[in-house]
């Protein structure tokens, strides 16, 4: 039986352990602040995207990983015969899962391409466990099976501070963006389906801050999660709570704090913070 190996695009939130343990190789994505494009986790780090796109004159501009980059990539883990699981973010956000699948007909090697439908920690908890699916010897449809039943207990929530980025990024008109700063509008979304949904819409912070008494009540009154991470773009005061929240829920449960990848933080905007988990 050939070996499966794992590739994944560098949007996945994965800790510098696993990507060691499991052998995971990461195809970046680019993002150009002021004419300087930089590759994520090779010319930039999550902790140093968020104060240069705070200091520049225009939203940065995302990119995904170019076809040629996925084709050696798969071509290079396939010249020991090995098979690769290919791994990226929801669709409905980027163009990845095409590019990867373009890339899998033009390499000699054989890929399967699988769409997350998730980003961040949350596609993070589906790589963990398909490596561990195929480190004791299960099949690449085994790992995928592996990966959708983690999708179906899992959760993503994430509260916007401020709608700055999403006008500039052209997500909702400047009108809306205009009305939505002056009342101090803030965000609550959900990643479910592949998709995001806006799931609450508030003025200032104790609105959000209600919203997420409201996800922890739903957190306890559920499934005891396996794995749960915080994501941010400099939410610091807002990862504090959040992680106190879960404490209090869950002592034991260790928390996965990271600064979010550059690609997500643009989208996002300054002051975003993520809560992803998934249960038993």
């Amino acid at each position: 039986m050939s070996k499966v190996k794992i590739v994944c695009d560098s949007s996945a939130g994965l800790t510098e352990e696993d990507i060691k343990k499991y052998n995971i190789t990461i195809v970046p994505l680019t993002v150009m602040i002021d004419g300087t494009i930089y590759v994520e986790r090779e010319t930039i780090s999550n902790d140093e995207f968020p104060q240069l796109m705070k200091n520049a004159k225009s939203l940065p501009k995302t990119s995904q990983p170019p076809i040629g980059k996925f084709v050696d990539a798969f071509d290079k883990l396939g010249e020991d015969g090995s098979e690769v699981l290919c791994v990226t973010m929801m669709e409905s956000i980027s163009g990845t899962v095409h590019a990867a699948e373009q890339a899998a007909t033009m390499s000699k090697t054989k890929v399967t391409v699988y769409d997350s439908q998730t980003t961040d920690q949350g596609m993070a908890f589906q790589i963990v466990e398909a490596a561990k699916v195929l480190e004791a010897g299960g099949s690449v449809d085994d790992a995928v099976a592996k990966m959708k039943d983690v999708l179906a207990k899992s959760k993503l929530y994430l509260a916007i501070d401020n709608l700055d980025n999403l006008v500039a990024g052209g997500r909702i008109s400047k009108f809306a963006g205009a009305l939505s700063s002056l009342l101090n509008i803030k965000v609550m979304l959900q990643v479910a389906g592949g998709q995001i949904h806006i799931i609450m819409k508030g003025r200032g912070t104790k609105a959000i801050h209600k919203e997420w008494d409201r996800i922890l009540k739903e957190m306890a009154d559920g499934p005891k999660p396996v794995k749960v991470g915080i994501s941010h773009v400099e939410g610091n005061k807002e990862v504090e709570r959040l992680m106190s929240g879960v404490e209090k829920i869950y002592p034991d449960q260790k928390i996965t704090v990271r600064e979010t990848v550059p690609i997500i933080a643009t989208h996002t905007g300054m002051g975003a913070c993520c809560l992803l988990y998934y249960t038993e």
